[in-house]
């Protein structure tokens, strides 16, 4: 069996990729509410297809994300947000 060939890898070193942290924004503002009466504020959690958007991309703390995720859930029961995102009938 024949040794594996040596790959040429560069030397040049690769630049550290600096990520700033996401602060939850309803720990840093405790004015804010997370309720499900307000539609306009819920949707900016939640995708065109009407998808809860994740905490990791959100920015979102685990006990605020679980409280969205409750209002977001209320305000589709009330049909106050959509299940589905938005839906064009041609």
């Amino acid at each position: 069996m024949a040794p594996a060939p040596k790959r040429n890898f560069s030397p040049k070193r690769k630049k550290r990729v600096f990520h700033r942290r996401k602060v939850c924004r309803f720990c840093a503002d405790s004015k804010l509410e997370i309720t499900y009466k307000d539609p306009s504020a819920l949707k900016y959690f939640t995708t065109e297809r009407g998808k809860i958007i994740p905490r990791r991309i959100s920015g979102s703390c685990a006990k605020h994300q679980r409280q969205l995720t409750l209002s977001i859930k209320r305000a589709r029961s009330l049909a106050l947000l959509p299940f589905v995102g938005s839906f064009d009938v041609e």
